[in-house]
């Protein structure tokens, strides 16, 4: 039996994120696959005092990892499976290239465009341009003014 398919979501604080879980979620369902979450925190400012900054990096994480633990249960709901949980640290785009990089389970990559006038946003434009060859796998770019129902009809 083949592997299944890994649709890997970037989880950020956008509102076109979920237009991106929700076509993920569809499409590891009908396809027998499973959806991948990846939360990025971005390094803190330093701080003078070191325990200030490790406690601002424990809290973030912490955040991330509820965050993360809450959108597993509606991936659950709509795919069927619970999804693959990453947390890094560092800058998105580049932590993003890593785990597709290291995990040869991730076969698409899922991600919203931003409907607004600033554009379709850093990771798409990223990713659409001069990093396009970083990748191993298949990008999937989701508008993100289209609603479940939207969703559900193309899926």
């Amino acid at each position: 039996m083949p592997p299944a398919r890994v649709f890997l979501v970037v989880v950020d604080d956008s509102p076109e994120m979920r237009a991106a879980l929700r076509f993920a979620c569809r499409r590891a369902r009908s396809s027998g696959g499973r959806v991948a979450l990846l939360r990025v925190i971005e390094p803190a400012e330093p701080q003078h005092f070191a325990t200030i900054g490790e406690l601002m990096r424990a809290e973030a994480r912490q955040d991330a990892e509820d965050l993360l633990d809450r959108l597993a249960g509606e991936v659950n709901a709509v795919s069927g499976h619970l999804p693959v949980l990453y947390v890094r640290e560092g800058k998105p785009r580049e932590e993003l290239l890593g785990v597709i990089a290291e995990e040869p389970s991730i076969s698409v990559l899922v991600l919203a465009a931003d409907p607004g006038p600033g554009g379709p946003g850093p990771l798409v434009t990223a990713l659409t341009g001069k990093y396009v060859g970083r990748l191993r796998v298949p990008v999937t770019i989701v508008p993100g003014s289209l609603t479940d129902g939207q969703i559900d009809a193309i899926t």
